[in-house]
């Protein structure tokens, strides 16, 4: 029996596998990640590391159509320097797809499935350097009559520049409820390259929950949905990049594929600079609050929705190497759980415990006591939402994994392809509205 699971991706929209048991799914496994470098709390925005997943199924049958059965396939007999990431088009009037038949010079069969909306049939690998490939496309009318089109191709040598792209997941870890799908790159996508890279990104999500991708920049493109995952969601993704044209000449070094589970409780901070107070929430009830000291004036604290991308037990704070840094210091920090490339955490701070709950002294991180940062360390997860409110900035897109820093309607935006209605229709939640404090449970630290 196949249960519904939502297929998101490359720009269309959702099916539920339900829909289409009679078709075959696929997926690979594949995740590379980069090292998150340490820095202190600043208030420059800074920069990721430098470094840095289909599932689909054939479309439903058409209806019957008073206009004739005709199919045209791409890329074009004899084509040559094709990418390794060529897919067989098909356009199809008066029927639909019936078969796509793709091999290899010497036989091989080449396995792949077609996009939801039928308008591709993708390799479930990448195609072979320097390799001739055949293919052969039936369609069907409402009547019964097929039309086969053929085609063959050559493609394209080994390219000289390559971009690389890594994936934050890991099938072996738990991640919080806002847990984004996020893919950088080791040197910038140019805009006009963008949509053609989004449109080999594939999102599988169980329980079905909808969701896009987003550019928050020229090295970063995240996924998610109006709201935080359910917890226990299961979300299976494949960057099939390589050999996609990325710009400037370069191509998509690899194609990777991973799997990020989400815990089964859900955790969320919420920091109010008003109060100077932490909430803590644990499936929507407040089960903690507990002070907190912000950044200083000259060094706020940024404001919106972060979400912890690294946890350390214990590391240190060098801002010395900073030349733009005129307060500069070296500091043995504990617990330290990461919100912004710039340097801003969730740290142990027992010299401002005086100043916690009171005022803001930090360099832009959120200072708690010694207990209470084992407390929330031993709490959260990598993808747990921190929400900061009231202070002197706001957080700069791409400084972390902003995803959730503003609301859907402004976050569709951020896509290379037409947004499907089905999403825009989705209205603009506050992914923190279930956030509210319960009355009953409102223990202080």
């Amino acid at each position: 029996m196949f249960r519904d699971v939502w297929i998101w991706g490359a720009g269309y929209a959702a099916m539920s596998l339900s829909t289409m048991a009679r078709r075959s799914a696929m997926a690979l496994v594949l995740a590379v990640v980069a090292p998150l470098a340490l820095t202190a709390c600043s208030e420059d925005g800074g920069t990721p590391p430098s470094f840095v997943t289909p599932t689909q199924s054939a479309p439903e049958p058409a209806p019957a159509s008073a206009e004739p059965l005709a199919l045209a396939v791409t890329p074009a007999e004899a084509a040559k320097n094709q990418p390794v990431s060529a897919e067989i088009g098909t356009r199809v009037t008066g029927g639909q797809v019936q078969t796509v038949t793709m091999t290899e010079a010497g036989g091989a069969k080449v396995a792949g499935t077609m996009r939801a909306d039928g308008s591709s049939f993708v390799p479930t690998k990448p195609l072979k350097y320097g390799k001739k490939y055949s293919a052969t496309v039936v369609a069907v009318g409402p009547d019964g009559t097929t039309i086969e089109k053929k085609t063959s191709f050559t493609t394209m040598g080994r390219p000289s520049k390559k971009t690389g792209a890594g994936l934050y997941l890991f099938s072996d870890r738990s991640y919080g409820v806002a847990m984004p799908v996020v893919i950088e790159f080791t040197k910038p996508v140019p805009t006009a390259a963008r949509a053609a890279v989004e449109r080999r990104l594939f999102v599988t999500v169980e329980p079905p929950q909808p969701g896009i991708w987003h550019w928050s920049s020229s090295l970063q493109v995240m996924y998610r949905g109006p709201q935080y995952w359910q917890p226990g969601t299961k979300i299976t993704v494949r960057a099939a990049l390589e050999g996609v044209p990325m710009g400037d000449g370069r191509y998509g070094d690899a194609d990777r594929l991973g799997v990020g589970n989400i815990a089964k409780e859900k955790v969320e901070l919420i920091v109010d600079n008003k109060t100077k107070r932490m909430q803590v929430f644990k499936n929507d009830v407040v089960v903690k609050t507990l002070p907190v000291s912000l950044g200083k004036t000259k060094t706020p604290s940024s404001s919106g929705t972060m979400v912890i991308m690294d946890k350390q037990r214990k590391t240190v704070f060098d801002t010395t190497d900073d030349p733009g840094n005129v307060d500069r210091y070296v500091v043995n920090i504990e617990y330290a759980q990461r919100l912004t490339w710039g340097g801003e955490y969730i740290h142990a701070a027992p010299w401002s415990v005086k100043d916690q709950g009171v005022r803001n002294v930090s360099h832009g991180c959120v200072n708690v006591s010694m207990a209470n940062a084992v407390y929330l360390f031993n709490l959260t997860s990598i993808g747990t939402p921190v929400t900061v409110k009231g202070t002197e900035r706001k957080i700069k897109p791409a400084n972390g994994w902003t995803a959730w820093s503003v609301g859907w309607a402004e976050y569709l935006k951020g896509s290379a392809l037409p947004v499907p209605p089905e999403l825009s229709a989705l209205g603009d939640p506050d992914p923190t509205a279930s956030a509210l404090p319960s009355p009953s449970v409102s223990p202080t630290a």
